[in-house]
C-alpha cells in the first residue's frame, strides 16, 4: 500500500528510542533521514519532503512534549500529527443528491472507480447511477456496463453516440430518479488540447457538484504536472488513488493532492467493486504507523456480516446460544472473505499490523488463503450429519471426505481442530457480561498502540490514536 515503506523503516527506527525518556538531536535526526529517504523512494515530491521533515525536527526538538511520554511515544506523536497534515483532510462527500465528474489519464482506473464509488454510495443507502461518456476507448462502453452491473446500480451509456456532451446531457436526463450520477470521461496516454477541451465542455454540461481526479499510485512524479493541467483545466476537488493492491510507491498522489489544493477522497485497495475505501487520514496513517484503524475495521467488519446474514439457512443468533457448528465456521469464513485481503484487516488490528506483520515470510498470507480454500472445498464433502456434528467424524469418514475432496487427511484434521478452538473461543465469549467485553476491547486498542497500556496508543477522543 502507499507509503507502506515509510511504515516499516519508521517503525524500525522509533523502537531504537523505547526507553528512552529524554530525545536528543541525533535521535530525532535519524527519524528525519529515515522519513525522507522513504518518502523520496516513494515518489513524493523533494520540496514536500523537506517542508515535512523540517516541521518533524522543530517540533520534536522545540515543544514540551506532555509529562510521563516517553520519547518514542512523543516523536511518534509528532510525526503521525504531521503526516496527517501533508495528506490534509479526507475529501468532504455528504451522503445527499449529488453530482460527480471523473477525471484522469488513460489506464488510471476512472471506469473501475465509478462502479466502486456507485456501490460504496449504495451502501450508504443512497441511489447511485453510472453516466459512460467515454467515446474514445474501445470497450470503455462494455467495461462500464459490466462494472455497473456488478455493482448493482443504474447505468447510462450510448455506444452508438460519438458525442461525449450529448451522452453526459442524456445520461443526466435519463438517470434523474438516481441521488448521486457518477459521469465517467474518457483518457489520453497523455495531456493534450483535445482531452482537456472535451472535457471542459463535459464539466460545463454535467454543472457536477465536485470533480474528482483519479491518479493511478503506480504514477511518479509527473502526476503534479496533471493535477495541475486539470486544475487549471475544471478544478480539482479530491482525488482517488487506484491500484493500492500492488506495489505501487503512491508518493506521486500525494503531489496531485498538494498540487490541487485538495485531499483524498477514495482509496482503490483491489479489482472488485468491493475494494474501497473512504479515506480516513487519522486511521490510515494510524494503519501505516502499526496503531490500527478500529473505525475501518468496525465497517468492513459490519458489511461483510450483513452480506453474510443474507445467505440462506444462517442465524448467527443461534449460532451465539447454541453450539458452534462446522456449518457455521463456514459461514464465518465467508465473512472474513467478504473483509477483503487478509493482510489489509491485520494491518486494522491495533498491535496486529504494523512491526509483526513485517515479521511473517512475504507468502504467510498466501497460504492461510490457500488454507481457508481448502477448508471450503473439505467441507463441500461432508454430510449434512458432519457438518452439525464434528465429532461424529471417525477415521472411516475422514478417509470419505478425503476422497471426495481430494485433500489429505492431515488437512481434514487441522479443519476439526481449527473448528474445536474456534468453539472453545466462543463459549468463552458467551460466558463474558458487557463489561467483560468492553475491559477486553479497550485493552485491545491499548496495548496494541505504541506506548502500551495508559500510553498514547489508545484511541482517544480526538478522533485518531492520541485524543484532542
Amino acid at each position: 500500500m502507499v507509503l507502506d515503506n515509510l511504515g516499516s523503516s519508521l517503525r524500525g527506527t522509533l523502537d531504537d528510542l523505547r526507553g528512552k525518556t529524554r530525545i536528543d538531536e541525533e535521535d530525532v535526526e535519524n527519524v528525519v533521514k529515515e522519513i525522507q529517504r522513504s518518502l523520496l523512494q516513494a515518489d513524493v515530491d523533494t520540496e514536500l519532503v523537506m517542508e515535512l521533515s523540517d516541521s518533524i525536527e522543530t517540533r520534536a526538538l522545540e515543544e514540551e512534549p506532555p509529562e510521563s511520554t516517553s520519547a518514542r511515544d512523543w516523536v511518534l506523536r509528532v510525526v503521525y500529527e504531521e503526516l496527517v497534515g501533508l495528506i490534509g483532510e479526507s475529501t468532504e462527500l455528504p451522503l445527499e443528491p449529488q453530482t460527480i465528474l471523473l477525471a484522469g489519464l488513460y489506464g488510471s482506473g476512472k471506469t473501475t472507480t465509478a462502479a466502486k464509488m456507485a456501490w460504496w454510495f449504495s451502501k450508504k443507502g443512497l441511489r447511485p447511477a453510472v453516466i459512460q461518456t467515454d467515446t474514445d476507448r474501445p470497450g470503455a462502453y462494455d467495461q462500464a456496463k459490466q462494472m455497473a452491473d456488478n455493482a448493482e446500480v443504474d447505468f447510462y451509456g450510448d455506444p452508438d453516440e460519438d458525442n461525449p456532451v450529448t451522452i453526459a446531457e442524456e445520461g443526466l436526463a435519463a438517470t434523474a430518479d438516481a441521488d448521486v450520477r457518477i459521469v465517467d470521461t474518457a483518457g489520453r496516454d497523455g495531456l493534450n488540447e483535445e482531452l482537456i477541451d472535451q472535457i471542459e465542455r463535459i464539466d460545463d454540461a454535467v454543472d457536477p457538484d465536485r470533480n474528482l481526479l483519479v491518479i493511478d499510485a503506480a504514477m511518479g512524479q509527473s502526476a503534479k504536472d496533471q493535477a495541475r493541467e486539470f486544475e487549471d483545466s475544471i478544478g480539482i476537488d479530491g482525488v482517488a488513488i487506484t491500484k493500492l493492491d500492488g506495489t505501487a510507491k503512491g508518493g506521486g498522489a500525494l503531489a496531485a493532492v498538494n498540487e490541487t489544493g485538495s485531499s483524498i477522497a477514495f482509496l482503490g485497495t483491489g479489482e472488485t467493486v468491493k475494494d474501497i475505501e473512504r479515506f480516513e487520514p487519522s486511521g490510515f496513517i494510524s494503519r501505516l504507523l502499526g496503531m490500527g484503524d478500529l473505525k475501518q475495521l468496525t465497517e468492513r467488519v459490519e458489511r461483510a456480516m450483513e452480506e453474510t446474514e443474507d445467505e440462506e439457512d444462517w442465524d448467527p443468533e443461534q449460532m451465539m446460544e447454541g453450539q458452534f457448528t462446522l456449518r457455521d465456521m463456514r459461514h464465518q469464513m465467508s465473512a472474513m472473505d467478504k473483509m477483503g485481503p487478509l493482510d489489509q484487516v491485520m494491518d486494522m488490528i491495533p498491535g496486529m499490523g504494523g512491526g509483526l506483520m513485517d515479521q511473517l515470510p512475504d507468502n504467510a498470507m498466501d497460504v492461510t488463503k490457500d488454507r481457508m480454500r481448502d477448508f471450503e472445498v473439505i467441507m463441500d464433502s461432508m454430510t449434512d450429519e458432519e457438518l452439525e456434528n464434528p465429532r461424529s467424524i471417525g477415521q472411516s469418514r475422514m478417509k470419505r471426505i478425503a476422497r471426495g475432496s481430494g485433500k489429505p487427511e492431515d488437512r481434514i484434521r487441522e479443519l476439526l481442530e481449527q473448528h474445536r478452538m474456534m468453539s472453545k473461543t466462543l463459549d468463552q465469549f458467551q460466558g463474558m457480561g458487557d463489561a467483560d467485553m468492553e475491559r477486553m476491547m479497550q485493552k485491545m486498542q491499548q496495548g496494541g498502540g505504541p506506548g502500551g497500556p495508559g500510553g498514547m496508543g489508545g484511541m482517544g477522543g480526538g478522533g485518531g490514536p492520541f485524543g484532542d
